[in-house]
């Protein structure tokens, strides 16, 4: 059987990279045909989604980046889900729950019947698997959400098949709302994790809309309907995660049928789009992109050393000139319409002639920066452009800047070395609270924490804003911390972005999710 199933999941593959052959306007593959029980794809059974990236892999507890999420809200459920316009929680794969008086124990009743895609049984059971290998003794150092999500659980107790209770060390505000995100929280098959050796990057398995078919290195993720979908089946049989690297090149290929959908697009290209008969997805963001000092480190390893720099740097001019009124500066590290933002924070203000003067007397001549070349849905400019036009401000103050860019993947690793002295990133929301933000600068992983930056001062601020419950003394710590942060300058926030996907006039439904994702379940393709 098993045997069998890979032979219809080639064909399948086969059939459908043939209608994406036709799209090119090349003639579709012949040498191998479905088999006989199969319908051969048509152009309405295929989505054609083009992202400017690969993603790193698709288990979720192992990635933390929007490429990898966009394909793996597909593919995986997790207990809680976010309303499609909002991040308030809905129940998924948990259609209820109650939490204890203390804030300490939480206990969720689980969807019965429910399969993974590899015909095995969800269950508690399953549950505490995937809870059990992102917490001690079992979580590993690559798992670098899992103390975003589960860093306040003590332990996992399955009370029956259908019943899971989850115990805290402390009470945690934004736990829910964490079991929510495509991030560590979706349920993975423990068979899949057994058969994989705890590692299904390549070859996931979860009980959502879509299962995973195959993945073609730098080419494409297939994705296919699940037929048997606990919940509301989705409307299109075939999805193709395409890799275009090149912001024009998904233009061209938006504009010539042979995508359906793209992301990744700036302000330069939306007259092209519309003019090409094509609709624009435009939202407010809840991202922010920015510059980070490796504060580890000489030169800036000093305060006063990264306020010069930031200091040589016009963020409102430059967010206008790359951005052109989809982005708008940031002068905080929280999107202005999350709670604990306060517009009276303010980061190192532009002064040229101040910072040449500090950037003498700190003996700074030279930076070495990385930067990644692909777009972000918070940097549709891309890295690379991005520190170009830094370079070009600081060479003004006497820095020569030397740049280093890299593919996405590549740039993780160059991240996690930590090789630089600047560095690019930036974050979308996960759940719309702002510890998910903050806690960022108070991470121990260098691939989150990228400034390095340690402020025992912060960090107690952090577990205090877990704790307290939703309302104006959280909201005030938060604000608190911006204080702390803007004061130690580890970072330079640059923009928060508007989001801006395209998508042709035959397809209905599709929207970008604030948290970065891109269900398609939904979508349909007349």
């Amino acid at each position: 059987m098993r045997k069998m199933k890979k032979i219809l999941a080639l064909a399948l593959a086969v059939a459908v990279v043939g209608v994406t052959m036709t799209g090119c306007g090349k003639p579709a593959a012949t040498d191998t045909k479905p088999a006989a029980t199969d319908t051969k794809p048509q152009a309405t059974d295929t989505l054609i989604y083009a992202q400017g990236a690969e993603p790193r892999g698709l288990d979720p507890a192992l990635v933390d980046d929007g490429e990898s999420a966009k394909v793996m809200i597909n593919i995986y459920d997790g207990l809680l889900q976010y309303n499609k316009d909002s991040t308030k929680v809905e129940p998924s794969l948990a259609k209820s729950w109650e939490v204890s008086p203390d804030g300490l124990s939480y206990t969720f009743h689980l969807q019965e019947g429910v399969k993974f895609h590899d015909g095995t049984d969800f269950n508690a059971e399953a549950v505490k698997v995937n809870i059990d290998r992102q917490i001690p003794p079992l979580v590993t150092a690559d798992m670098a959400y899992g103390s975003f999500v589960y860093g306040s659980v003590k332990d996992v107790q399955v009370v029956d098949k259908n019943t899971v209770k989850v115990n805290l060390t402390a009470p945690s505000t934004p736990f829910l709302a964490n079991l929510a995100m495509v991030m560590s929280a979706p349920i993975v098959s423990p068979k899949a994790l057994t058969d994989s050796k705890n590692n299904v990057n390549q070859a996931p398995v979860g009980t959502g809309p879509y299962k995973f078919v195959k993945w073609s290195k730098d080419e494409n993720i297939i994705l296919v309907r699940n037929d048997e979908y606990w919940g509301t089946k989705a409307l299109t049989k075939n999805v193709i995660f395409k890799f275009i690297k090149d912001n024009s090149a998904r233009v061209v290929a938006l504009n010539n049928g042979e995508a359906d959908m793209i992301d990744g697009i700036d302000a330069t290209v939306v007259k092209q789009i519309t003019d090409g008969g094509n609709k624009i997805f435009q939202a407010p963001g809840m991202n922010v992109n920015y510059m980070a000092y490796n504060t580890s480190k000489a030169p800036f390893n000093d305060a006063k050393a990264r306020k010069a720099v930031s200091q040589a740097i016009n963020v409102p001019e430059l967010v206008k000139s790359l951005y052109q009124g989809y982005s708008e500066p940031a002068n905080s590290v929280l999107p202005t319409f999350m709670e604990g933002y306060d517009k009276s924070i303010a980061q190192v203000s532009y002064d040229a002639a101040a910072a040449a003067t500090a950037i003498k007397a700190a003996g700074l001549t030279k930076v070495h920066m990385i930067a990644y070349t692909n777009p972000r849905p918070y940097n549709a400019a891309t890295g690379q452009t991005l520190a170009e036009a830094i370079q070009g401000y600081l060479s003004k103050v006497g820095v020569t800047v030397t740049i280093d860019s890299y593919d996405w993947t590549t740039y993780k690793e160059k991240i996690k070395a930590g090789d630089y002295d600047i560095a690019f990133y930036g974050w979308i929301g996960d759940n719309g609270d702002p510890d998910n933000f903050m806690y960022l600068l108070s991470h121990e992983d260098p691939t989150m924490n990228i400034a390095r930056y340690k402020n025992d001062e912060f960090n107690k601020l952090i577990a205090k804003g877990l704790e307290t419950p939703a309302g104006a003394e959280r909201n005030a710590i938060y604000t608190q911390m911006e204080k702390v942060a803007a004061a130690d300058a580890a970072w330079l926030p640059i923009s928060h972005a508007q989001t801006l996907c395209a998508y042709r006039p035959n397809i209905t439904n599709f929207y970008f999710h604030m948290t970065g994702i891109t269900p398609l379940v939904g979508v349909g393709k007349k």
